[in-house]
């Protein structure tokens, strides 16, 4: 399984940033990141469970780890591109 570059988290909202790669119809290989987002909850059970719906209350966390994601790798492509 891929491991994540960087993990996010404000309360029980998390984005995750994923490094991928793959070849252009020219043959040359492409790295380009995604992010998932999510939220973290206690079931009846007291398992912890996983999903990408938000409630209400949730959207300022998640805009606040949106923000976060795109800051980080705003300010990794310009270091990437000073070197």
């Amino acid at each position: 399984m891929t491991q994540p570059e960087k993990k996010i988290r404000a309360g029980a909202i998390s984005a995750t940033i994923w490094n991928n790669e793959a070849v252009n119809p020219k043959g040359e290989l492409n790295f380009y990141s995604t992010i998932s987002i999510e939220r973290s909850y206690k079931d009846k059970e007291g398992k912890w469970q996983y999903t990408n719906s938000m409630r209400l209350s949730d959207l300022p966390k998640a805009a606040l780890v949106l923000n976060k994601a795109y800051e980080y790798l705003i300010f990794k492509e310009k270091e990437a591109a000073m070197e």
